[in-house]
């Protein structure tokens, strides 16, 4: 399953000009990079992070994850997700 936590406002840097982003992330990168590719992100923004490997995305890319399933989740389920990444 690919999943789809909920727009924040974040500062612009560099690399993110953006005033809001949100995280789409999956039950395993293989499906996460499949899913990414499918809605045309590119392999290079994927944060292969230990205990969270994500994409961050705009809101537009975040209404396209949607209507192309992508779950949407709250902060909880984010937490938890990320525990069980780490075994706890």
């Amino acid at each position: 399953m690919v999943y789809v936590d909920a727009s924040i406002s974040c500062l612009k840097n560099k690399k993110w000009k953006y005033d809001k982003s949100c995280h789409l992330f999956a039950d395993t990168v293989d499906e996460l990079n499949l899913f990414a590719q499918s809605i045309r992100l590119k392999l290079e923004w994927f944060q292969n992070h230990t205990y969270f490997p994500h994409y961050d995305l705009t809101e537009g890319k975040r209404i396209v994850a949607v209507k192309h399933g992508a779950k949407e989740v709250d902060k909880r389920f984010v937490a938890d997700f990320i525990k069980a990444l780490k075994g706890e």
